[in-house]
C-alpha cells in the first residue's frame, strides 16, 4: 500500500471535502482518503498494483469543479 498526499485546489467547504473524499473512495484500490480543508490536500492510502496517482487524478478532476496535483 502507498501513502500519499496530494494538493487539492477548488475545495471550500464540508460538501466539497465530502465529494473529494467519497469520489477517491469509490476508486478500486483506494484504502482510505482524508482530505484537509486547511491545507488544501488530501491524504490517500492505496494499492498501487490497482490504481496509480493519474486514475486518482481522474476521479477527483471529474468529481466537480476540484483538481488534484501530482
Amino acid at each position: 500500500m502507498a501513502k500519499n498526499v496530494f494538493a487539492v485546489s477548488g475545495m471550500k467547504c464540508e460538501h466539497c471535502k465530502a465529494n473529494v473524499e467519497n469520489a477517491l473512495k469509490a476508486v478500486n484500490g483506494v484504502r482510505e482518503a482524508e482530505v484537509s480543508l486547511a491545507d488544501a490536500n488530501v491524504k490517500v492510502e492505496y494499492d498501487e498494483a490497482v490504481v496509480t496517482p493519474v486514475q486518482l487524478k481522474e476521479a477527483v478532476d471529474n468529481s466537480g469543479r476540484y483538481e488534484m496535483s501530482l
